[in-house]
């Protein structure tokens, strides 16, 4: 169920009129690791998004755990990295193929 809010908000080329290119929003620490500046506009949109797909399927509540992941990326009280969520998806995918968690 897609809120007719968030298509009318989307430019022609899939952006919000607000949005840049997401360049401006990252730069690299010291260690060269990709820092991401925080965004309250895009954590709230991709918190949203995760908010609009996630349903009763297991795989609905993965992606939307994904993306609630990637807007911590953002979220100014937020402590991940890319590799962090890479590594948490890897694991929950890997968890999924051997048919769930042994209770």
């Amino acid at each position: 169920m897609r809120d007719a809010n968030v298509d009318a908000n989307r430019t022609k080329g899939g952006r919000r009129p607000s949005e840049g290119s997401g360049d401006a929003e990252r730069s690299e620490t010291a260690d060269g690791e990709t820092a991401f500046e925080p965004d309250p506009e895009r954590v709230r949109f991709l918190r949203e998004i995760a908010d609009d797909v996630r349903s009763d399927s297991s795989e609905s509540r993965q992606v939307a755990a994904i993306l609630y992941r990637v807007s911590d990326l953002y979220d100014e009280s937020g402590d991940t990295s890319p590799e962090e969520i890479y590594l948490n998806v890897r694991n929950i995918m890997r968890i999924k193929e051997r048919g769930g968690r042994e209770r």
